[in-house]
């Protein structure tokens, strides 16, 4: 175990160092593309003497930075589980629980989607904030299955089962600005868009398959740090391709 254990201190390092890299590489390539964040409000019409729907842009987001954000979020996490962290993430991998991972994807994750969203068509910054909100949650959900089953004898789903629905609410959230948009006339979304769609929606729901497999203890999930390793694959591939893709769709230099 302790040479095990010691391949996955290194596989953690190594991890820190492409998302690391990756992220400097699309901080200098990128361009100045931004999206604009909005704010919607109710204004008063003298005309008709009503409160009125009404929007005011309220900022431009660089994306290539924020983009960038996540691989920065994920280097720093497994730098942290395979350096100073390290003996305090093995014990907890022993228990069934990885606190680093869920805290990591609460944030990174909420990035990405926020990020999915925008590109949807979702811009007002209070909606970005709850998506980003229940995003984080569906991840904690993920803290309290592990944290949970750690004190009973059959494995108890009911955290699993509420972190699916707040991961459901949120792809409802993103599909219902793309259909709405779509449903305007001479609205065409770039191509890109749909393949980081399809990308994330695989892999999003790919992390709940994997922990399923964990706890239903198929094949070789019966071992748990099958199953973190497979986490982090996950998540490298997850995020370099979402990154690269809104690269190449809209941040690549001109």
């Amino acid at each position: 175990m302790e040479n095990v254990y010691k391949k996955l201190r290194v596989f953690n390092m190594i991890m820190a160092f492409l998302h690391l890299i990756q992220g400097v590489v699309m901080l200098i390539l990128s361009n100045d593309s931004t999206l604009t964040i909005t704010r919607n409000y109710l204004a008063f019409d003298r005309e008709i003497m009503k409160l009125v729907p009404a929007t005011e842009n309220l900022m431009n987001l660089r994306m290539g930075p924020f983009i960038a954000s996540f691989l920065f979020m994920s280097s720093i996490a497994h730098f942290i589980v395979s350096t100073f962290g390290f003996k305090w993430y093995a014990k907890n991998l022993e228990r069934g629980i990885n606190y680093a991972r869920w805290y990591e994807y609460s944030i990174s994750s909420s990035v990405m989607i926020v990020a999915l969203a925008m590109f949807s068509g979702m811009l007002d910054i209070v909606s970005l904030m709850l998506l980003f909100t229940v995003n984080g949650l569906m991840n904690l959900f993920g803290l309290m299955m592990e944290l949970h089953n750690q004190t009973t004898g059959k494995t108890d789903w009911t955290s699993f089962m509420f972190g699916c629905v707040a991961g459901a609410v949120s792809w409802v959230a993103v599909f219902t600005y793309l259909f709405t948009s779509l449903g305007k006339a001479n609205v065409q979304f770039p191509s890109f868009v749909y393949a980081i769609i399809v990308t994330f929606l695989v892999f999003f729901n790919s992390f709940a398959i994997n922990m399923f497999l964990q706890y239903k203890k198929i094949g070789p999930w019966k071992n748990y740090l099958f199953g973190e390793n497979v986490y982090i694959i996950l998540s490298l591939v997850s995020k370099s391709l979402l990154a690269w893709q809104v690269f190449a769709g809209t941040l690549r230099p001109v």
